[in-house]
């Protein structure tokens, strides 16, 4: 390795690092969003994960959302980009979570859904006045942030 790649490496190595993940949102013909019911955790969440190293975090939805509810389609645009400070001792790093337009899914396409057992209990379209009922308030403002971004066509960071 030539001395200006070790030096790169070095500097690179002193950088922050911070997990990243996504998730897409989904509506039924209703305009109800789909939320999973992880095993792992007591809170529901979008359909979506972490990101791994070497993908963008358009395909690790992607790919996520395939694994966990055996949907291939197309991640849809980006519709809202969460900073999450870190909280230590648990979480040094904090993320960066992106959250992609999935479309809206047909009555087939949800027949079709088919858990990952390991890591989904189950899944069900809220109505955006019931998240609240389902999420933590972070996940919440994120889900309204992405729906408030499918009805202006921006996309929403959120500090």
């Amino acid at each position: 390795m030539t001395d200006e790649l070790l030096d790169r490496a070095s500097f690179l190595a002193t950088l922050p690092r911070r997990r990243i993940a996504a998730g897409a949102v989904f509506t039924d013909d209703a305009g109800r969003v789909l939320l999973v019911e992880p095993t792992y955790r007591a809170d529901w969440i979008l359909p979506g994960g972490t990101v791994e190293v070497d993908e963008s975090p358009a395909i690790g939805c992607r790919r996520e959302v395939l694994e966990e509810l055996g949907l291939d389609r197309p991640t849809g645009r980006l519709l809202v980009v969460d900073w999450i400070a870190p909280e230590p001792p648990t979480d040094p790093h904090g993320a960066l979570m992106f959250g992609y337009d999935g479309g809206v899914l047909a009555p087939a396409e949800i027949a079709a859904i088919r858990l990952q057992a390991e890591e989904l209990r189950s899944y069900r379209f809220v109505p955006s006045d019931g998240l609240a009922d389902f999420l933590k308030p972070r996940n919440q403002r994120r889900v309204a942030a992405a729906l408030a971004a499918l009805a202006d066509g921006r996309v929403h960071e959120l500090p």
